[in-house]
Formats: structure tokens, C-alpha cells, sequence
């Protein structure tokens, strides 16, 4: 075994993991090793939301400073105990895809050790008898903020969206980059519904704010507004799983928000309060369990697409 790996045992799979000193984000010197600890300690809230969802993992082989690249094909060799999901092509004419399916702790590192920083999720998941994609299980308004703008004002918009729609029935989360997102669960109705549902709801977020918001991605009119993609539901687009790590400069994390944060953030206009990084995110877990998991639990009352 060369002396740049190590053999541990995770849960009773064995893994090999290379180069644990190797650093990921030379701004701050947070190191492959910190990022496998982080994930490890995380998993037990975060693999929920990844499990039985095809995950594209975003992989950083020389660090945040380097090139990176999305692998949504599981590779060749895999240790035994990895599930894959196969999705077939959407016209038929492409071999289906095997995603990994990232249903533990084990999995989790071991995507990890392959320096993918970002998991990427679907807002399906498999479902016994149902064919792939299954129908949608949220919603999704991703506020994405243009130039001149910031998170503060996603919150804005988000207490909107909040006050058109219940906001009980949103939950929130960083994307760890610059902007926020707002998920709500659906049940019964199909990705062509749902697509237009959300086009409607963020065309009427603009005409009742068209000086703040915007609903189409052209770069003309996204000055000092911010973006509702609502384009993010359809059964092919991914958004980055609640609890991964960014590749910014530090190790951010896409984080879970309370209502009262998305309140005091638009209220007070800084933005800093609502930037989390990898340990900070770990004792807000440990201080308020996973604000993401009624979208991962049976809800008696799901709202109809």
C-alpha cells in the first residue's frame, strides 16, 4: 500500500483513500482529508437526500483553482457493494446512463475520495414499478442573483414567493454559491404541469415586481434583478444536494435556512450571515437536526402540482 493511501473501514466497507494531505482550496488550505471528514460527519442528515436519486458528482481532481468536470456514468470498476440507477434516454435514441446511487455513508466517501466536491441531484427518485424519471417529488424556485445584486435580495424575493404561496409549505437553502433556493414538495401531477406551474408563478412574481424580478435567463435584463429559474423542474436538470460543498475559494456548503435567517437577511441587507462553511454547517446540524428532512419524510398534507 503506498504510504499516500490509507485502508479504513466505514461502516464495514473497507475504502482506500488517496492523498489525504492534497489541499482542494488553496485559499483557505482545506485539504482532501478535511473534505472526506466533513462528508462523513455530515452523511447521516445528508444521504437521505441523495439516496435513490441518480447523482452526477462533480469532480475537482486539482482542486477548486483546477479544471473540474461532471460524471454522471458510474465508472467501470466499482467496489461491489455501489448501487447504480440506469435512466434510459428521454427519445430512446442514447444508451441509458448508470448513475451512482449514493445510499450511505460508504458511498458517499468513496465519491469523495474521487475529490467530487458537488453532488448533483433530480427532484425524482426511483420508485418500485414506476418508470424513470419517476414524477417530480418538489418544486423548485432557484433565486439566482444578477450583477448589482446579492443574496439579501434573493431573500426578498423569497418572502414574496413565501407570502404568494404559504410559506410553510417552502423550505430553504443556500446554494452555497451566491444565491438561494426554495423547494416544496409535490405529489399527483407530471413534469409538463409542473414546468408550467412554476413558469406561471415566477411570470407573476415579475409582473408584481418587475423592477426586482425577472423570469427569463437573458443577460440584458438581469441587471440589479434576480432570477427565478423556474426551468430547474424538468425531469433532466439537476440542482446541488442539500448539504454538498461548493467549489468557491472556501468550502462553502449549499445550507438549510429557517424562515426567521431569510427574514433577518433581507431585513438587515448583509449578506454574510447566510455564507456557511463545511464546520459551521456541522454544529448548525448539530444545534437544529436536518431543517431539510419533511421534504425526505411521508407528509400528511403534500401539496397537489
Amino acid at each position: 500500500m503506498s504510504p499516500e493511501r490509507v485502508l479504513t473501514d466505514v461502516d464495514g466497507r473497507e475504502l482506500s483513500l488517496s492523498n489525504l494531505d492534497k489541499v482542494l482550496y488553496p485559499a483557505v488550505g482545506f485539504t482532501k482529508g478535511q473534505v472526506l471528514d466533513y462528508y462523513a460527519r455530515i452523511a447521516d442528515v445528508m444521504v437521505p437526500h441523495l439516496r435513490q436519486r441518480p447523482t452526477t458528482l462533480r469532480r475537482y481532481p486539482h482542486g477548486v483553482e483546477g479544471m473540474s468536470f461532471f460524471e454522471k456514468h458510474a465508472p467501470n470498476k466499482l467496489p461491489s457493494w455501489i448501487s447504480t440507477i440506469e435512466v434510459p434516454s428521454k427519445s430512446g435514441e442514447h444508451e441509458p446512463i448508470e448513475y451512482i446511487d449514493v445510499k450511505d455513508r460508504p458511498t458517499l466517501l468513496w465519491a469523495a475520495n474521487l475529490a467530487a466536491l458537488e453532488l448533483h441531484v433530480p427532484l425524482w427518485h426511483v420508485a418500485k414499478g414506476k418508470t424513470l424519471p419517476t414524477p417530480p417529488d418538489f418544486m423548485v424556485f432557484d433565486l439566482d442573483p444578477g450583477p448589482g445584486t446579492t443574496i439579501v435580495e434573493c431573500c426578498r424575493v423569497a418572502q414574496w414567493l413565501g407570502e404568494f404561496l404559504d410559506r410553510e409549505t417552502l423550505y430553504a437553502k443556500t446554494s452555497g454559491s451566491k444565491g438561494l433556493q426554495l423547494y416544496s414538495s409535490v405529489s399527483r401531477t407530471d413534469w409538463e404541469r409542473q414546468s408550467e406551474k412554476a413558469h406561471e408563478i415566477a411570470q407573476a412574481m415579475e409582473r408584481e415586481h418587475a423592477s426586482d424580478v425577472v423570469s427569463t435567463m437573458r443577460k440584458t435584463l438581469r441587471n440589479d434583478r434576480v432570477l427565478i429559474d423556474w426551468s430547474q423542474n424538468n425531469s433532466s436538470k439537476t440542482t446541488v444536494a442539500a448539504y454538498s460543498l461548493r467549489a468557491r475559494p472556501e468550502p462553502t456548503v449549499s445550507t438549510p435556512v429557517t424562515w426567521q435567517e431569510i427574514d433577518k437577511c433581507a431585513k438587515g441587507g448583509d449578506p454574510a450571515p447566510l455564507v456557511f462553511e463545511a464546520g459551521e454547517v456541522l454544529r448548525r446540524v448539530d444545534k437544529f437536526g436536518d431543517l431539510f428532512a419533511p421534504l425526505v419524510r411521508p407528509k400528511p398534507r403534500s401539496a397537489k402540482g
